[in-house]
């Protein structure tokens, strides 16, 4: 695992995290005998009983932030652990206090100032640890508190492992070279320290203290290889996935009567997780059709007066399990379209396209009534963008783990259009991104997607 910050850093942090829990508890103290912003109607507890309660409160305090993983840190730690991490150390330390004055039937029992100090604990807590990685990461990037690290390969996945190393100084780590057993003219331009044999004399020699394994799926064989040569060595070991090798896999996993059982694919909508996903689709697009109704009426006025035929248009798709459903769309084509060429993929400056079904398809406007199959339950907002049944007997057999996409519904917009892989672009950097999208999705991942949506706008050059 990544190695976790150095001792007196760690002292440093505790002390760091007592002055701001002092801080907090005096702070609220001083708000609710201050009569702000709520006017005090009794007689408040004495400011000598504060100052005792105080050491209890920092010995809770460090309790709560410890259960809670605030001194699980190291240097690859993301903002949002911390900050979640610094949230449930707030609130658990507040629990106890409150436990605490309960049991020993102290007079400090106001709500009201536990509250205070709820609040500005956890403020000052994420604000301190702000601070204090602020600093320790402009001392890096000026090149103190480095430490070397090895890259094994020296493929795909380890140079953009060096890249992330190169472009995030602030985490202290510096690549000292690569280890490889293939060199090849491929290879000439990278720094290769050595083989898999050299590791033990290489973290030796120069002091690396950590080992990134970023080798192919194919080579995984190697991996073991690099385990067994630094089974002796104190370099702490940590794989980085191949990816898009590694897309399909959710990789999670679950205890079973001793045994570890590793989840490869599995729908991320079971549960909670399903019923949170559908309200948001009812919710937002019940509000969409309200606020685009008149649009929606204007837009089916102007097909009629353009061309002949039906103002929708129906065309079977795959969604949840391959199992098939109508999906609507404002019709942009002539009734008799694919009269003559079958089904097929639309291009650009298609001839079957009405001029004004042309401007609706760049604008992505033909796909508005894809809300009511949103509201009906045939589909998400969010999502693999939904194919045709004989598109997909064609894609299955040719690329793989293509009906994993079918395990969550089909959406209206999805991660592989808003990073600008649509239309007439690379089917498997879509399923790529759409594969990434399931194995990572979560409630915040699907507004994001939605605000992109928006932000990046609706017309793209690859739709038509």
């Amino acid at each position: 695992m990544i190695r976790r910050v150095q001792q007196p850093v760690l002292w440093l942090l505790v002390i760091w995290d007592a002055i701001w829990t002092v801080v907090a508890w005096l702070g609220a103290y001083y708000l609710r005998t201050s009569g702000w912003p709520v006017p005090l109607f009794h007689t408040p507890p004495s400011w000598e009983l504060c100052w005792q309660l105080m050491p209890l409160v920092i010995l809770l305090g460090w309790l709560a932030y410890r259960l809670a993983g605030l001194y699980e840190v190291h240097r690859l730690r993301r903002f949002r652990e911390e900050l979640a991490a610094a949230l449930k150390g707030a609130a658990l330390t507040v629990l106890l206090v409150l436990a605490l004055l309960f049991f020993t039937k102290q007079e400090y029992d106001s709500r009201l100032t536990l509250g205070y100090f709820g609040i500005l604990l956890a403020s000052l807590l994420v604000l301190g640890r702000r601070l204090a990685w602020a600093l320790l990461h402009s001392l890096r990037q000026r090149g103190y508190n480095h430490i070397p690290v090895l890259i094994v390969g020296t493929g795909r996945t380890a140079r953009r492992l060096a890249r992330s190393l190169l472009r995030h100084r602030w985490t202290g780590l510096r690549l000292y070279g690569y280890i490889e057993d293939r060199p090849s003219r491929w290879t000439n331009d990278l720094y290769i320290v050595g083989g898999i044999n050299d590791l033990p004399r290489l973290v030796q020699e120069k002091g690396v203290r950590q080992v990134f394994i970023a080798l192919p799926w194919k080579r995984f064989d190697e991996v073991r290889r690099v385990f067994a040569v630094l089974a002796d060595s104190l370099a702490e070991v940590r794989l980085v996935a191949d990816t898009p090798s590694l897309t399909p896999f959710s990789l999670a996993t679950t205890q079973f009567d001793g045994m570890t059982l590793v989840h490869l694919r599995e729908s991320p909508y079971v549960g909670v997780n399903r019923l949170v996903k559908r309200v948001m689709d009812i919710a937002i697009s019940l509000t969409a059709i309200v606020v685009l109704l008149p649009l929606m009426v204007l837009i089916g006025i102007l097909i009629k007066l353009t061309s002949r035929g039906p103002v929708f248009y129906r065309q079977e798709r795959c969604g949840l399990d391959g199992k098939t459903f109508q999906m609507l769309k404002f019709r942009t084509m002539r009734v008799d379209a694919e009269k003559e060429t079958g089904p097929v993929f639309t291009k650009p400056n298609d001839p079957r396209c009405t001029w004004f079904g042309a401007l609706l398809r760049r604008t992505s406007l033909d796909e508005l009534p894809q809300l009511f199959n949103v509201l009906k339950g045939d589909m998400s907002l969010v999502g693999p963008r939904p194919e045709r049944p004989c598109f997909v007997e064609r894609f299955r057999k040719t690329m793989p783990h293509y009906m994993a996409r079918h395990m969550v519904k089909a959406g209206m917009t999805g991660w592989a259009q808003v990073n600008g892989w649509r239309g007439d672009t690379s089917l498997r950097k879509r399923l790529q991104y759409d594969l990434y999208y399931i194995t990572h999705w979560n409630p915040w991942f699907d507004l994001r997607i939605l605000w992109l949506t928006l932000w990046r706008g609706l017309v793209h050059r690859n739709a038509y």
